[in-house]
């Protein structure tokens, strides 16, 4: 099946999503852009000509390239503050909507946007790319295997200095608003556990030039006494740590490293005496779906096939939100200055 679509936001981040629709073998021939809407005419033309989409509707309003082009899909990559309104005129429209991070900017928004997808009939989606990529997916995988027995903790590192210009620097909670939400996201899917409750100091360091919250230390109460630490900043200059964050999972038989990129470390204990038990190195199996493991490409191909099927996508907002809470219930936690329990 081809599915025709719209395209609203044509920004910086529409140009990852149009690459992945026009030239990724997950979705050869499965999309066809029929519109490109943004409030600058000039951006929306340009990124049709600069994509070869010379057939596309060109156009400042959403509501009116619906309707003469009549799409089964809107791609929703507009600023998160315009998501809600965008979301419901595609519902409206009969579109099956798949929208940028975050879902949306409340809980009460997002909890909206699920009704509204159920009213009609139609699936709402949120590009979590970030657990489609290979490590996420080893991990998920090494932590349900039992290798490492049972998990105790997950521990993630995320330092990186970002210097975007635009939105983001004007933002409240930045940091977790933008850019964590996919760091929880992963670290929901890796351990498999219902987030419970979260502890949150919020800073904006010495230097930084985002307006407000560019960094945030969190600790996480899962499920099964599971605990997730998460230290972060988009304002640390120097030594990066890769987008994908640097990773400890402790489990009561063992560890593993990952740092976010292509290496891996699990050493289990192998003994039963000494003052340090004697260890062994094990494999960290691959992921069990390469198809699963392209980021933008295969959520979108996961998006696709989930309307195909009738199933709900992995990313679909009833589970989405999740993450979401995660995320608003570390940002009254830091404003508050104490434990928030995580609405699920």
């Amino acid at each position: 099946m081809v599915f025709t679509a719209v395209l609203a936001g044509c920004g910086g981040m529409s140009k990852g999503w149009l690459t992945a629709i026009t030239e990724h073998p997950l979705l050869a021939g499965r999309v066809q852009v029929v519109g490109l809407v943004d409030l600058d005419p000039a951006i929306a033309a340009a990124r049709a000509a600069e994509f070869g989409l010379t057939n596309a509707v060109v156009g400042t309003d959403l509501d009116a390239v619906l309707s003469t082009t009549k799409p089964d899909l809107l791609f929703d990559v507009v600023v998160p503050g315009a998501r809600a309104g965008v979301v419901q005129t595609g519902l409206t429209h009969g579109c099956h909507v798949l929208s940028e991070k975050p879902m949306a900017a409340s809980l009460e928004a997002a909890q909206a946007m699920i009704a509204q997808a159920a009213a009609a009939g139609r699936i709402h989606a949120v590009v979590q790319n970030r657990r489609f990529i290979a490590g996420v997916r080893r991990i998920r995988r090494l932590i349900e295997s039992g290798a490492l027995g049972e998990l105790a903790s997950l521990n993630c590192d995320f330092f990186i200095g970002a210097h975007f210009g635009g939105f983001r620097e004007e933002m409240d909670n930045v940091l977790l608003l933008d850019m964590a939400i996919h760091t929880l996201d992963a670290a929901r899917f890796m351990a498999g556990k219902t987030p419970r409750a979260v502890y949150c100091l919020e800073t904006n360091p010495p230097g930084s030039w985002y307006r407000h919250g560019a960094a945030a230390n969190a600790i996480f109460e899962f499920d099964d006494n599971v605990v997730f630490n998460y230290r972060g900043s988009w304002a640390a200059e120097g030594v990066h740590t890769s987008w994908e964050s640097g990773w400890r999972i402790v489990g009561s038989k063992g560890t593993l490293i990952w740092d976010g990129e292509e290496s891996f470390t699990a050493r289990v204990v192998a003994g039963d005496s000494g003052f340090f038990r004697d260890l062994v190195d094990i494999e960290v199996p691959p992921p069990a779906d390469a198809d699963q493991t392209h980021g933008h490409a295969s959520v979108i191909a996961d998006f696709l096939n989930a309307i195909e099927t009738g199933r709900q996508p992995e990313t679909v907002g009833s589970d989405n939100i999740k993450s979401l809470a995660m995320v608003f219930a570390a940002i009254e936690s830091a404003r508050k200055g104490q434990r928030v329990t995580i609405a699920n």
